[in-house]
């Protein structure tokens, strides 16, 4: 007989573990996987990730300003050695990491090579997308201990992005290092967690997925118009005010102005983020709700294989018959 159990539940210890590469690896292990059915990145911040530096040299690195898609990031780093270094080169880095919680599981098997037992899972997988190096600032191969080193430096961002976001189940997050690249042993480094914001003007040209419509103050659908009157896109955080003008929506005994959000991330949940109620009768001659976006909502974007777009999505609930639904697309930064 087959008997399938699930690791980490209720009542029960898990030894399973998720990881996520240099320099992303601050909290890696247990607190990184959880039970079947489980979402161990929804208590997890981008910025525990990061490990800012090993036991061979220290520092920091400080922006001018806050850094944004598309746009030149600048600022100073400075380093402490604090045992030698002798490494075959150096260089300043940019690098990206998509993390994704992933459903694992695992039989056990009798002497007969029969299935008795089934263990099933959720841990985190990451990977750097991006590892960008650049040959300025040049940052020395070798120090001695105690030697320090401060140079000023200007890259540019991702040109198309993604931004930070934290999906719920996947998380996409920035961090600048120097890296060491020894040989025959572990790279030394310092490294420092990069908020990267969506650019608004990158959803208004329509790049990517996330643009065009979800931008537009009016979008029909059939013979109805549903409207956006605050800024698009939507501030996370925000109050998103919608209009609804549907001359044909039936009758019925509810409806309700929702957003959804809408992700490809592999272990990922799509659902209703806000939800306004609302009298069906007044939808034909028109109605205007408030939407709270949650604070903390990632952006709309596209990329590194990562996807999240929201819709507002206006139903009527009909007794004895499925609901009817109208929806656009909004853009969220």
């Amino acid at each position: 007989m087959s008997i399938s159990i699930n690791l980490g539940g209720f009542g029960s210890f898990t030894s399973r573990t998720g990881s996520s590469p240099e320099p992303f690896d601050a909290i890696n292990g247990g607190r990184l996987a959880g039970a079947s059915g489980s979402h161990p990145l929804h208590d997890v911040r981008a910025e525990e990730l990061l490990r800012p530096h090993d036991d061979a040299v220290t520092g920091e690195i400080v922006l001018d300003h806050p850094a944004m898609v598309g746009e030149g990031i600048t600022g100073t780093l400075r380093f402490t050695a604090v045992e030698r270094i002798d490494a075959r080169k150096a260089a300043l880095r940019l690098v990206g990491l998509r993390l994704d919680e992933v459903t694992r599981s695992e039989s056990h098997e009798d002497a007969d090579g029969h299935t008795t037992s089934t263990e099933s899972w959720v841990e985190t997988d990451g990977t750097l997308f991006i590892k960008d190096a650049f040959p300025e600032p040049p940052i020395p191969a070798s120090l001695q201990p105690g030697e320090t080193f401060e140079a000023q430096f200007a890259i540019p961002a991702p040109r198309l992005g993604p931004p930070t976001a934290h999906l719920g189940e996947s998380i996409v997050a920035w961090a600048l290092e120097v890296r060491w690249d020894i040989a025959m042993g572990s790279d030394h480094f310092v490294a420092a967690y990069l908020p990267l914001a969506q650019h608004p003007d990158l959803l208004r040209a329509g790049v990517g997925k996330q643009g065009g419509l979800s931008l537009a103050a009016g979008v029909p659908a059939g013979d109805a118009m549903i409207s956006v009157t605050s800024p698009l896109p939507a501030p996370a955080g925000s109050e998103m005010v919608v209009g609804v003008r549907w001359p044909s929506a039936p009758g019925g005994s509810k409806g309700r102005v929702e957003l959804h959000r809408r992700t490809n991330a592999p272990n990922g949940e799509e659902g209703i983020v806000a939800s306004v109620p609302i009298d069906p009768a007044t939808l034909k001659g028109g109605v205007e709700v408030r939407l709270a976006v949650p604070a903390g909502a990632a952006p709309s974007f596209d990329g590194a294989g990562l996807e999240i777009n929201y819709v507002v999505r206006v139903l009527v609930d009909r007794r004895l018959r499925s609901d009817a639904a109208i929806e656009r697309p909004v853009a969220v930064v």
